[in-house]
């Protein structure tokens, strides 16, 4: 699923469906006791994004985030099974048997967050046996990385984490900006192109999308490594239109 890919565009657009108690949400912050609830049909969200021209999802199971092991497991299948494209998934996956289960579920991508500051090796390990399937999740507070469901900063800079995995194999790397998620405040361009220039694997961005601007700013970016960006809030909020969003992506 990497922009070289025939038929893939060269910036993508992932609408997000985070999943909290079988229930699609978004959070504040990254906050759960900040969960605003968009619906209880997962599967029927999905479709509602693939009916709007979307080949590509970004799929968190949050209550897995902090449980470190698969919570909502039926919603992630059903989803999977639904969706006609690409599935791209996160949230409490840190061992093996769970990225063999998600890739043998039909996942396209597994994020791999916490593990990777924890086990750097694990990550190393898994893009060598599913190449071009792992994306890095560096989630950063305050330009440090955040861990555990973000519940936890870390000394780490986002960059020198990023720079772990330079010549792994990663598929990407997917940064956010845990002060601006589900804030409608724009996303962190600076730090997004800033991180994508610094490294040579490709940076989706995540985190504050407030409307087409921003997607047309990092769309512009392309050319500095950036792959594409994931949308929620906006999208649930009438703020965004998703069929827009992905005509300026492809036109970028």
């Amino acid at each position: 699923m990497s922009a070289q890919t025939n038929g893939i565009p060269p910036f993508i657009v992932f609408p997000a469906i985070d999943l909290k108690g079988g229930q699609v949400v978004r959070l504040a912050e990254g906050d759960m006791e900040r969960a605003t609830v968009y619906g209880d049909d997962p599967a029927a969200q999905a479709l509602i994004w693939a009916d709007q021209g979307s080949d590509f999802l970004h799929v968190v199971d949050l209550d897995g985030s902090f449980a470190g092991r698969a919570v909502n497991g039926a919603a992630i299948a059903s989803i999977v099974h639904a969706f006609p494209g690409h599935v791209q998934l996160g949230g409490g996956i840190r061992d093996p048997q769970a990225v063999k289960g998600w890739f043998d579920t039909g996942v396209s991508r597994v994020v791999i967050g916490t593990a990777a500051l924890k086990n750097p090796q694990f990550v190393k390990d898994m893009a060598k046996d599913y190449p071009g399937g792992i994306v890095v999740a560096v989630d950063a507070r305050d330009g440090f990385v955040a861990t555990d469901g973000w519940a936890e900063k870390s000394d780490m800079p986002v960059v020198d984490l990023a720079r772990r995995f330079e010549d792994a194999g990663v598929a990407s790397l997917l940064f956010t900006d845990v002060g601006r998620d589900g804030l409608l405040k724009g996303v962190n361009i600076e730090a997004t192109v800033d991180l994508a220039r610094a490294v040579s694997i490709p940076v989706i961005a995540s985190g504050g999308v407030a409307g087409i601007a921003d997607i047309r700013i990092l769309s512009l970016h392309a050319r500095d490594g950036i792959e594409g960006v994931v949308t929620g809030r906006a999208l649930y909020d009438g703020r965004l239109d998703l069929k827009a969003a992905i005509a300026v992506a492809n036109a970028g």
